[in-house]
């Protein structure tokens, strides 16, 4: 994080330096893209040098190797391979963010005619410890709160098309990766919204990975229209010469059945036979990976009626069609496997990078309470507890690899709290501890209650006052235990 942040202040500071770095400048401003926007994204330059960043971050502590792990080097090949030289030269950086807005990894485009004829246009980062594009949606960090807001995510292409559209407004906007939407970009986006509109070009009868990234997203139930944008135009091209026409081309998007119908029709005779044959072998896929039925059964009723042919018969042929692997490229465990976490998890692992912030917090918690939380965040606590400094915490854990894994981010997420006022960090303390003991004791009432509806079946009147005495020991309990928190708050 040190070195792609320090990175970030390298080639912002060379934007503004050299003759080059202005020249690259000019360029993006001859893009339309603002001083605002330059700094708003931090567009940074990467001079034409062969060690220039690694010279640079070698004067603050770091070596070469470093710098090759996170992306931003490469090793040299041949004479016994000794020696590193830098990733990105003589390029326009665009910095990527996670969605904390930590830069963890860098685009870059050449921008001089010579270079863009006789050299690749963009290259990134190499999937580091922290980046991989296909977890990765450039802009969230900064379209999130709009996103949720509108209920609503644009899917642009490129970085300039993302930046250009949040300058005109339209700040819902998000860039993919190659245009391939993954499971992993969706699960992401899924926290945010389920609508989603799409303005890239897309190959409705060919086997592109845009078409099977939109496929996915219908499979697992989201909503998506297609922004329809003039031919040979992008949303930057439509951004500079009319930010209104982009605002309307998004108010007037189409659902993508819609779209696929459209040109799919457009494109093929439907009176013929081929052109029915056709026709029926681009839609029935789509249309079979629709998971509502009403709504597929809408779809197969249109198609019926557009190509005039029965809608058993197109039933018969749409069973005999078999979907790719839904997960495109990934192993399925690769997605059985990521971790679910539970609410209650969620909020024990806010407390503990809390605890590991402020360690004045540990006095906050008593013996009882440890009894509230999971083993595996007992640990760790026992762990912050015993150890004097975080030094001391890895020595302790040295022959555990997987608790020195778990202690490293969440250390990495306490640094983020620095932004937040040391009276905001206790605040969220308490009102995590409560939260962590009322959903324990909720979840004891809940037991309670299922077996005092059965002893009252029963007709156990014994049995019966004596749960509706815990019961109501338990509710005084998680009375007394807000009232307590709410004290401390006040």
């Amino acid at each position: 994080y040190e070195i792609c942040e320090l990175a970030a202040e390298f080639f912002e500071k060379q934007l503004e330096g050299k003759t080059v770095g202005k020249e690259a400048k000019k360029y993006l401003l001859g893009r339309e893209i603002s001083e605002d926007s330059i700094k708003k994204w931090r567009l940074g330059y990467s001079p034409e040098t062969w060690s220039g960043l690694i010279d640079f971050l070698a004067t603050r502590g770091y070596k070469a190797g470093e710098v090759e792990k996170a992306g931003l080097a490469i090793k040299k090949d041949g004479g016994g391979g000794n020696g590193h030289y830098d990733r990105f030269r003589g390029r326009i950086m665009f910095p990527i963010f996670d969605l904390n807005s930590q830069v963890i990894g860098f685009g870059g485009r050449v921008f001089t005619q010579k270079d863009i004829k006789e050299i690749a246009k963009y290259i990134n980062t190499p999937a580091t410890i922290l980046y991989d594009k296909s977890r990765t949606l450039y802009g969230l960090d900064k379209a999130k709160v709009e996103v949720r807001k509108k209920d609503g995510c644009i899917l642009v292409e490129g970085y300039t098309d993302e930046i250009l559209s949040h300058q005109a407004g339209v700040e819902n906007a998000v860039a993919v990766s190659g245009t391939a939407l993954t499971p992993f970009q969706l699960k992401i986006l899924r926290r945010y919204t389920e609508n989603l509109f799409i303005s890239f070009d897309m190959d409705m009868a060919g086997d592109t990975a845009t078409k099977r990234g939109i496929d996915l997203a219908i499979s697992q139930g989201f909503n998506i229209k297609v922004v329809i944008l003039p031919e040979g135009k992008d949303p930057a091209d439509l951004v500079v010469k009319s930010p209104e026409k982009w605002l309307e081309a998004v108010e007037k998007a189409k659902s993508i059945l819609e779209f696929y119908f459209e040109t799919t029709l457009a494109k093929n005779d439907k009176t013929k036979i081929d052109g029915k044959k056709k026709i029926s072998k681009i839609l029935l896929p789509v249309i079979k990976k629709i998971p509502n039925k009403i709504e597929q059964t809408f779809w197969l009723q249109k198609l019926s009626q557009e190509i005039s042919a029965k809608e058993d018969d197109l039933i018969q042929e749409m069973a005999k069609i078999k979907l790719e692997e839904d997960v495109f490229g990934l192993e399925p465990e690769e997605i059985i496997n990521l971790p679910q976490l539970s609410r209650k998890d969620l909020i024990e692992e806010r407390l503990i990078t809390l605890l590991l912030k402020n360690r004045h917090c540990l006095d906050k918690i008593s013996e009882t309470d440890l009894d509230f939380f999971s083993p595996a965040s007992r640990q760790l606590i026992s762990l912050v507890t015993g150890s004097k400094d975080n030094e001391e915490m890895f020595k302790n854990i040295a022959s555990d690899t997987s608790t020195s894994e778990k202690l490293s981010q969440f250390l990495l997420r306490s640094e983020i709290l620095g932004e937040i006022s040391p009276k905001d960090q206790d605040l969220d303390f308490y009102d995590c501890l409560r939260e962590i003991k009322n959903m324990e004791i909720r979840s004891q009432l809940e037991v309670i209650s299922q077996n005092l509806n059965a002893a009252e079946i029963q007709k156990d009147d014994e049995k019966s006052v004596f749960l509706l005495e815990e019961f109501r020991q338990l509710t005084k309990k998680l009375s007394e235990n807000n009232d307590s928190s709410n004290k401390k708050n006040a």
